[in-house]
Formats: C-alpha cells, structure tokens, sequence
C-alpha cells in the first residue's frame, strides 16, 4: 500500500480484491476490509466531516440497535430482558439455557457484557435440536406474557437446525411475533432457505459469516430472508457492504449487521455510519465493550433511549491510545465446538 494515492478508495479495493489470484476467504476479505474502512476514516478526516456525509449524508436521525439478554433459565431470561427494557431498549435478543442440556451457546456470563468465546482451548459443547425446539416456543411465550407486544423480541438459532427443524422453529413462532430469527442453519447452501421460507411467516435473518455479495446473492435475489447480517469488518468494508445494501433495497431486504464485542469500536463506528446513511437499514447489533476496551478506543459515538448515534467528529469519530493498548497483552480465545448428544459433530 506504501506509495498509493489513499483518495482512491474504489481503485484500491479492486486491486486488493481483483490483484489477487486467490481470492476471498474471511483472513482476505478481513484485511480488505481494515484496508478500506481506514480509507474511508483518512478521506472524511481529511475533509474535515462525519463519514455518514461522504456515504450520502443520514438517512435517519438515530440507529435502532439491539442487546443480548440471556439466562440460565426462563425467569432469569426474563429477569434480563427486564434489565435492558429498563435502560431503554427496544429491541431485545432473548436466549436461554436448554433443560436437559448442561451448557447452550448464546447464554451470557455476567450482566450487560456477553463475550461467547473461551480463552486458551474451545470448549466443547453437547446439543440437541429436539430439547431445543420443544423449549424455544415456552420461552417467547413468557417473554410476550411478561412484555407484551411493543418490544422487539429477536432469537438466534446459531445454525444449529436443519431447513425443516428451522422450518418447524419458526412456524411455532409465530403466535409471538420475532423482529427475526437469526441464523436458523448453516447458510453456505443458500437454497436450503426456500423450505424454510415455504413453511413460516417469521423473519429471517442471516450473513455474519459472509465474507462477499456471492455468499448472499441468492438469498436476496430470492427473498428468502429478510435482513442481511454482513458486516463492515468481514465483507469487505464499507464499499463492500454498500454494494451488498444496494442489491439487498431491491428485494426488499433490509440490513441488520453484527455487532459482537470481538469487533472493536472502529468497526462499530464503521457501522453506525454505515447504517445512518443506508436507506434499507433495519437495525445493528450492539454488544457493549468492556471499559478497559472503551478507555484504548475513545470515540465519539452514544448510546440513548434504545438508539445509537456516531456522533459529529471527523472521520469514524473514534481514536486508538496505543500507549494503553500495549498493557492489555493478546490472549488467544476461541467460540465453543458443538457436539450432538451421541457424540457426533454438529452440523453448524
């Protein structure tokens, strides 16, 4: 990158992406990505604006975000989501411990800060679809009892169905109406979402594994989901997610990109700016860093009333205190590994 013109940012994408014999893949499309959002950063700082305005100014005053509650049980899950209805969400991720299972991936350690991953070496986790969809339906069934019908409820299945389990998921949740249910199986046969999409009513969410517009081209142009999950850091930044934004408007989907802590806060900049500005936005996942995290990257974005802001300053709005950095040594971590009750790897 040493010695080109850091204005044109299209230019240096394409070279990126289209110099490369080997392409793609969620290590190139990251490192395009980081390449790109730092363009985006360099050109609006050097003009002195908020990127959103060099993205087409807002389209929106605020960006409705969600939280994670979770609980080892139904009441404790209900307990959570009190808590985030309390600090003024509305829009709430609900997930619970599974009866008969010893441990469900997507259930929270603590209040507020949900990390999933484990340090050193994955864990292993044991599942089984069948306590899974007799479960599920009780649990939205009690939230929509204890709510009522103005909050937004979302779940993640954490592509852990087959298309007909998924199928007969959504079908039974119907009566409690989902903002979404997200990933409900492993997505790299796109296809498979029309069995789904042919027996429930519920919205369909997918694409945080998605490293480019070829991963996700189907299932747009089909309408066999209803929001696309892609994100800033892993599709190929800005530019990147823009194109897949624009094909997604004409099908009528709307985007709901990632937002887990393992994304630092440049990437949950890069978002904020990215979802003022687009006119299909449906709604971005927001997990609160730690304030060791915060403290290494101030910035200039807020939280308010269930809305995010990413603020006025120039660029993404967000700093890096590298002096800080260097006290918070890398440890290496990793999500868990799911396993079927009889021992056999799970599909996902």
């Amino acid at each position: 990158m040493i010695g080109r013109d850091t204005r044109r940012i299209e230019d240096t994408w394409q070279y990126l992406y289209k110099g490369a014999y080997w392409r793609r893949g969620p290590v190139t499309m990251s490192a395009i990505s980081a390449v790109d959002t730092a363009l985006w950063d360099i050109k609006a700082k050097t003009l002195d604006v908020p990127l959103y305005q060099l993205l087409g100014g807002a389209s929106r005053d605020g960006v409705l975000v969600y939280g994670h509650a979770s609980g080892v049980d139904i009441e404790d899950t209900v307990k959570a989501v009190s808590d985030y209805v309390a600090l003024g969400y509305k829009a709430i991720r609900a997930q619970s411990g599974v009866p008969g299972l010893q441990t469900t991936y997507g259930v929270g350690r603590g209040k507020m800060h949900y990390e999933p991953a484990e340090v050193d070496a994955p864990t292993e986790n044991l599942w089984s679809s069948e306590l899974y969809l007799e479960f599920v339906p009780k649990l939205f069934e009690r939230l929509r009892r204890e709510f009522g019908t103005a909050l937004h409820l979302l779940h993640d299945a954490h592509h852990r169905l087959t298309p007909i389990e998924a199928a007969r998921l959504g079908k039974s949740l119907e009566p409690y109406h989902l903002f979404w249910l997200e990933d409900p199986v492993p997505a790299e046969l796109q296809e498979s979402f029309r069995l789904i999409r042919q027996h429930t009513t519920t919205p369909l969410a997918v694409g945080e594994v998605f490293d480019s517009i070829h991963d996700c081209q189907q299932l747009i142009q089909e309408q066999l989901i209803d929001y696309i999950r892609t994100t800033v850091v892993h599709a190929g930044g800005i530019s990147h997610l823009r194109k897949i934004a624009n094909l997604a408007e004409m099908y009528h989907v709307k985007t709901g990109s990632h937002g887990a802590t393992d994304l630092s806060p440049v990437c949950m900049a890069a978002a904020l700016h990215f979802d003022l500005s687009v006119h299909n936005f449906g709604i971005q996942e927001y997990m609160r860093h730690s304030e060791g995290t915060d403290r290494v990257f101030p910035h200039s974005y807020t939280f308010a009333d269930g809305m995010m802001f990413p603020g006025d300053k120039p660029g993404l709005g967000v700093e890096i205190d590298e002096a800080l950095a260097a006290q918070f040594p890398y440890r290496r971590a990793y999500l868990p590994i799911n396993r079927k009750l009889d021992g056999t790897m799970h599909s996902w």
